[in-house]
């Protein structure tokens, strides 16, 4: 993959806020994604899950996730040189996504450093804010993500004082 035409690592600032758009969960998202991924009764019947905790029928936190994902690959990381990502930390279901809610939300560049041991790379950490339609926070988590550097040539900040 070329990535020429995308932004690097030198194009990236600390505390970029990237909007991640929306998208509105339906009964049959919520209920096809638990019978493969999630089986619990609260993701696959209505009527259940009326009665459960949750109070209706809710998505998979996994699939909130998925959801997530999906909107920041859609809104940022294909106009990016991103290299796959490191893992995540902090992930906090804070409500349940509810049949019918629509997921919305940030990610804010909230660090950026080179690689000291390989120069070609950058660790860039996003924090993500995702809400509801009622402005209800849903779900937070921190995210490492690898990202190209266009000039690896150039010194790594710190090397050789």
């Amino acid at each position: 993959m070329t990535t020429k035409n995308r932004l690097h690592f030198e194009d990236l600032e600390e505390g970029t806020v990237i909007q991640l758009g929306t998208h509105t969960i339906s009964k049959k998202e919520i209920i096809e994604f638990a019978k493969e991924f999630d089986p619990l009764p609260f993701h696959l019947d209505e009527e259940v899950a009326k009665k459960s905790l949750l109070g209706g029928l809710a998505s998979s936190g996994w699939q909130t996730a998925g959801l997530t994902l999906r909107m920041l690959v859609d809104e940022f990381l294909s106009k990016i040189a991103s290299m796959g990502g490191l893992g995540f930390e902090n992930l906090k279901w804070k409500k349940p996504l509810m049949k019918g809610d629509t997921l919305t939300g940030t990610a804010t560049i909230s660090s950026l450093r080179r690689s000291q041991g390989h120069p070609e790379k950058a660790v860039m950490i996003l924090d993500f804010d995702m809400r509801n339609q009622k402005n209800q926070q849903i779900m937070t988590m921190s995210l490492a993500n690898l990202v190209a550097v266009r000039d690896p040539n150039q010194p790594v900040e710190g090397e050789g004082e």
